[in-house]
């Protein structure tokens, strides 16, 4: 059996993912992290396009009990945008743009695209950046505040040596 649609297979490979749920908008909802996230696939011009979103917060909007100073905040945000420059190295897809950050309230969105033949390595690659930017976003962690959530979870599960697990997989922060 031939499939003609491309699209059709990757949105397959991610319905089977444990790391997925699809969406009503044909988004998919990624699931091993708890910031939000989702990838979205479309047709590209030579292959298949998937579109990856994640959404931590800003160190402000965690830290609990007090203001973090704007120049704090500032530095915090320009490293880790400088960071996440990075982000392409850690998949086998060839093609992945940069990312792109931009502040949207209390959080900051992260979008990195990129194109790719292969459905598994859709699914992997997708995963992979979001590890990635939830690696990223820990190591900004600084120490001396108070974190509430979702921080607080991310700094337990790091220091008790916990992580995720998709797939099969081993996955979350290495920290």
């Amino acid at each position: 059996m031939t499939d003609n649609d491309p699209v059709a297979s990757f949105e397959r490979r991610f319905r089977r993912s444990n790391a997925y749920e699809p969406l009503d908008d044909g988004r998919f909802d990624v699931t091993t992290t708890p910031f939000d996230a989702s990838a979205t696939v479309r047709a590209g011009d030579e292959a298949v396009s998937v579109e990856v979103i994640v959404e931590p917060p800003t160190l402000d909007a965690v830290v609990e009990g007090e203001d973090v100073a704007d120049i704090v905040e500032e530095e915090w945000y320009r490293t880790f945008v400088r960071r996440l420059a990075d982000a392409p190295n850690v998949t086998r897809t060839d093609g992945v743009s940069e990312p792109s950050a931009d502040r949207v309230d209390d959080r900051v969105r992260v979008e990195v695209t990129f194109e790719t033949l292969d459905p598994a390595a859709a699914v992997e690659d997708a995963s992979a950046l979001v590890g990635y930017v939830e690696g990223t976003w820990m190591e900004g962690v600084i120490p001396g505040y108070e974190y509430g959530e979702p921080a607080a979870s991310l700094l337990s599960r790091a220091s008790s040596g916990e992580h995720a697990e998709t797939d099969g997989h081993r996955g979350g922060t290495p920290l």
